[in-house]
């Protein structure tokens, strides 16, 4: 909890010291995703699919007008799923993106933008996962990715935008895997996220 207040805290202040004439706006920022799954090493007996969830919050986001520099902050309840053998389960998260932001505008109505930056996500449901299969996972608490992304601008108040998600630490490992003399292998798990998002800000 401490470490989630001082990112949000630096968050702030990072927004306190934007120059007085940059714009700020605030709003609303949804979407979905699809997650990718990834182990150090290959677990045959394991087929391991991607599903589809959502992500949903309030978002904030500073412009300075002209040279179109500026960030956004946003903190999102996200809702990942996965399949292993069939057999699906969800992981749900607190995410805390903060991405520095280029913009150009096209005309009155329309822009476009690149965008990136770190995200620190706070896993908010089951420390498990497929405990009822051969081979069980232990998620961490919390995570640290990468953000890489653009979209569209439209109307000065809705913004679209793709975003790949770059899992730099470990999602978690793998509890009871074992190799062919039964040594127990504790394979890293990490978690690659595409995204598709609408945002309006006010």
């Amino acid at each position: 909890m401490k470490k989630l207040f001082g990112i949000i805290m630096v968050a702030v202040a990072m927004f306190m010291a934007t120059p007085a004439n940059a714009q700020f706006k605030f709003g609303v920022k949804a979407g979905l995703n699809v997650s990718k799954v990834s182990f150090d090493k290959d677990i045959a007996k394991n087929a391991i699919d991607s599903r589809t969830g959502f992500f949903v919050g309030p978002m904030a986001e500073f412009t300075v007008p002209i040279i179109g520099l500026g960030a956004d902050v946003a903190v999102l309840y996200d809702n990942k799923g996965v399949e292993v053998d069939g057999v699906s389960e969800t992981l749900q998260y607190i995410d805390i993106p903060i991405n520095v932001k280029y913009s150009i505008g096209l005309g009155s109505i329309v822009g476009v933008y690149v965008a990136t930056g770190p995200q620190f996500s706070y896993n908010i449901g089951g420390k498990k996962i497929f405990e009822n299969l051969e081979n069980s996972y232990s998620l961490k608490s919390s995570e640290f990715s990468w953000n890489v992304g653009a979209g569209v601008k439209l109307l000065g108040h809705l913004q679209v935008g793709y975003n790949y998600n770059i899992g730099i630490g470990k999602t978690g490992e793998i509890d009871n895997a074992v190799d062919a003399a039964g040594k127990i292998l504790k394979n890293d798990v990490k978690n690659n996220t595409h995204q598709i998002s609408v945002a309006y800000l006010f």
